[in-house]
């Protein structure tokens, strides 16, 4: 959708003008066929469409470059009102920097900034209205630290606030106290399970040790009992040399 014709001072060419909207391109696009859109314009006529709304040509989104740098310039040169016109605004600006003016402009509608307010006010006024807005906030008078709407003034208990304020503080470190005896619980467990897991590890090694030694004490005893009868094999020998 491009910029009201109705705003703009003096004569636009028809070339600055959307083959879509008719109105001043806004963010412009312009197909092979030289034919300018508004980029909203285009991108919209190209969901039904495959071709230019003004010779037929065959077009894609693909095909649809930014517009001639000349014409640019003609369009960004353009002399225009502000939208807030009939607020009040009397600004006349180029194209280029009408969108810098307007974002700015005291004549904008903008809405409060006070939570649940829905006022719409112009910028100029806005710090007249906040200063009176009847949601906006302040720290209760009385000492109770808190911040409350000038419509909740009424409402407000000091005593009862600060009462609900300590009932949460509680639950809270309840909430948490519970937290942490869980964790620390878990925390406990897991070492239980893996003190339990070594000692399992570690009797098992003791028996294998246990076995090793068992068996090195019978092999030992094999060897001394061979050495006996070897022993015993060489006196035999020797008697029987002796009596030869």
């Amino acid at each position: 959708m491009g910029y009201d014709i109705e705003r703009f001072v003096g004569y636009v060419n028809e070339g600055l003008l959307c083959s879509i909207c008719r109105d001043v391109l806004e963010d412009p696009l312009q197909a092979p066929c030289e034919h300018a859109f508004c980029t909203a314009c285009i991108h919209g006529w190209l969901v039904h469409h495959s071709n230019c709304p003004e010779d037929r040509q065959v077009i894609d989104v693909s095909l649809l470059r930014p517009l001639y740098r000349y014409m640019r310039n003609d369009l960004n040169r353009l002399q225009l009102h502000c939208k807030n016109r009939e607020y009040g605004c009397e600004m006349v600006c180029s194209l280029e920097s009408i969108d810098r003016h307007e974002r700015e402009c005291e004549y904008s509608q903008i809405s409060c900034s006070n939570a649940g307010c829905t006022v719409q006010i112009e910028r100029r006024n806005l710090d007249g209205h906040l200063a009176v807005c009847e949601y906006r906030s302040r720290e209760c008078p009385n000492g109770c630290g808190y911040t409350i709407l000038s419509v909740e003034d009424t409402q407000h208990n000091c005593v009862a606030e600060l009462r609900t304020e300590l009932e949460l503080l509680r639950s809270e470190m309840i909430c948490r106290v519970e937290e942490a005896k869980h964790e620390m619980e878990s925390r406990l467990d897991s070492q239980r399970r893996h003190m339990v897991q070594k000692e399992s590890i570690l009797q098992n090694e003791i028996e294998e040790l246990k076995s090793q030694m068992s068996r090195m004490m019978s092999d030992v005893r094999s060897l001394m009992a061979a050495e006996r009868q070897h022993r015993q094999e060489l006196e035999q020998a020797e008697l029987e040399k002796r009596e030869l």
